[in-house]
């Protein structure tokens, strides 16, 4: 599988992000959330007829689905839509990516997915790097002097409630469930088409909510705005979902999900090219660690038998030392045939 295809959705999300920022002042959040997944859903579904792709079928297949839809869809499409009203589209992503380490725990405990040690490790640089990319710089300040307070505690949640973090954070948790989940929804129904009607039955209550709680969704749009949000619909959720979720019914959850730290990279770049937002040197350490968690989490196995020779060698020492056993044991089968055979001469010599 080339990298590039597998680093595709991260980067659509990321961009994506950017340019659903810069619709937001001309729209309201739970009518864009419902523009981005609601029509993605339907282009879906018609990539999955031309396909060939089985529909679902079953209450099993659909239950799965549009409890998919409400989790991964809804929760977490809206989650995201009314945070990006509140914080950047750089920040507002690296809080979204905090979700590996999620998805890492559930899918070590329901799946039986091996983390390991440099797993572990690159999960940690990760939780690291987006921390640096999205505290306030005079948090980090305060931590490394060791002047980290309870006050500086309280300030730091009221900050998190205030600027929409929490809602980012929310949006994180409910991303990791809908990936875990995925899992469960493939083994009852194509996961293309799965992923295309969950976007569609997650994308109805968020047009609901839009419509009973919200006013002015579209008249402030311009053609620039509507090309913005054509953008994250088809790239940023159709190409950009269906890719995914592709992979994670078919790959390694937990490899796949730490590529999501890729994400916070790409919006942070394109968030600075075209919304101006600055990153500061503490920032660019951050992405400098959220590039190495994500080299650890999928060279794992391979660093893994890299640096413990210790294990390799008496792997192989007792692998040798079974062999010469055998070996052993057949030469002195072949050598007690042998003397029998010799005696059987004899006795029948004297004869």
């Amino acid at each position: 599988m080339s990298p590039l295809l597998l680093i595709a959705p991260f980067f659509l999300w990321g961009t994506a992000m950017v340019a659903m920022k810069g619709v937001v002042p001309h729209t309201t959040p739970l009518f864009m959330a419902g523009v981005r997944v609601l029509p993605a859903g339907l282009l879906i579904l018609l990539a999955a007829v031309a396909m060939g792709r089985s529909q679902p079928q079953g209450w099993k297949a659909w239950g799965w689905i549009a409890l998919f839809g409400l989790v991964d869809a809804a929760l977490f499409q809206g989650f995201l839509a009314e945070g990006l009203v509140r914080t950047g589209a750089g920040l507002g992503s690296v809080m979204i990516d905090s979700q590996p380490l999620a998805v890492a725990l559930m899918a070590r405990f329901l799946f039986g997915e091996r983390v390991g040690g440099f797993g572990w490790l690159g999960l940690l640089f990760g939780v690291v790097g987006i921390s640096l990319l999205g505290l306030p710089e005079g948090v980090i300040q305060s931590a490394l002097h060791g002047n980290f307070s309870p006050d500086l505690g309280a300030s730091l949640l009221h900050d998190l409630f205030q600027n929409g973090q929490w809602l980012m954070l929310m949006a994180a948790l409910s991303m990791a469930v809908g990936t875990v989940m995925m899992g469960y929804v493939s083994r009852h129904a194509d996961p293309v088409a799965a992923t295309g009607w969950h976007m569609v039955l997650g994308g109805i209550p968020l047009f609901v909510l839009s419509a009973l709680g919200e006013a002015n969704q579209w008249q402030q749009l311009g053609w620039t705005d509507w090309m913005a949000m054509s953008y994250s619909t088809i790239f940023g959720s159709a190409i950009a979902y269906g890719l995914f979720f592709y992979f994670a019914a078919s790959g390694n959850l937990t490899s796949l999900s730490s590529l999501t730290f890729l994400t916070p990279v790409f919006a942070l770049l394109f968030g600075n090219l075209f919304l101006a937002e600055v990153l500061n040197p503490v920032q660019w350490v951050g992405v400098g660690l959220t590039l190495v968690s994500i080299y650890l989490i999928n060279q794992r196995e391979v660093l893994a038998a890299k640096f413990q020779p210790a294990a390799v060698e008496k792997a192989a020492t007792s692998l040798a030392a079974e062999l010469e056993a055998e070996i052993e044991a057949e030469i002195e089968a072949v050598n007690e045939k042998i003397s029998a055979h010799r005696r059987s001469r004899l006795e029948g010599a004297r004869d």
